[in-house]
């Protein structure tokens, strides 16, 4: 799974085009096969995935590790993972969408 972390990181950093102007936090925790907690920062054009979740998220959201990498694929939308409770948001329910149109932007 760090592998697929490193994998966001470096793809969102070499076309920080459509988060240019974001300034905010995501926190994934993921249960299932690979568990783990893990925070994606966007500001000033930089993204940068961290362990480090001292610092509240704008928008935390939990699934499973499955279902996450069906989000990043696309395979996911998340409004429907949302109504059938695969994905729970605790924050701005419309950060968590803007993070959907954001990953549609990348092929990951």
């Amino acid at each position: 799974m760090n592998e697929i972390w490193q994998l966001i990181e470096s793809t969102m950093n070499e076309n920080s085009a459509p988060f240019q102007n974001e300034n905010v936090r995501f926190e994934f925790n993921l249960t299932g096969d690979n568990p783990g907690v893990k925070q994606l920062i966007l500001e000033n054009g930089t993204a940068e995935v961290i362990d480090d979740t001292s610092t509240k998220a704008d928008c935390k959201l939990t699934l499973s590790s499955k279902d996450f990498m069906k989000l990043l694929v696309g395979d996911l939308n998340s409004t429907t993972a949302f109504m059938f409770g695969k994905l729970k948001v605790d924050g701005s329910i419309g950060l968590a969408l803007k993070l959907e149109g954001l990953l549609k932007e990348y092929r990951f």
